[in-house]
């Protein structure tokens, strides 16, 4: 068994659900297992961007011992048309 934590942030709410894997378990188990798809019915398995220590990864990447799943959200905003807007209002 491996320990891992697998987390999710919203700006208001956030959920980080400690677990013990099967050795061999993938990202994509892990976040079935911790239920946050169900908690958060936004988040949707297709397309889902996670990283393990902000570091991208796939959901077929085997976990390890101590990892830190974390499920990234969609931007909101582009951040080089934020920055240009930001640019044009002069600040």
């Amino acid at each position: 068994m491996v320990n891992v934590e697998v987390a999710y942030a919203k700006p208001e709410e956030q959920a980080i659900v400690a677990l013990a894997m099967e050795e061999g378990a993938t990202v994509e188990a892990a976040i079935q297992a911790a239920g946050l798809l169900e908690q958060f019915p936004e988040l949707a398995l297709s397309g889902l961007s996670a990283g393990i220590f902000g570091v991208a990864c796939k959901l077929d990447q085997p976990v390890s011992e101590g990892d830190r799943i974390e499920i990234y959200r969609p931007l909101v905003h582009d951040p080089k048309e934020a920055r240009r807007q930001r640019a044009l209002k002069g600040g």
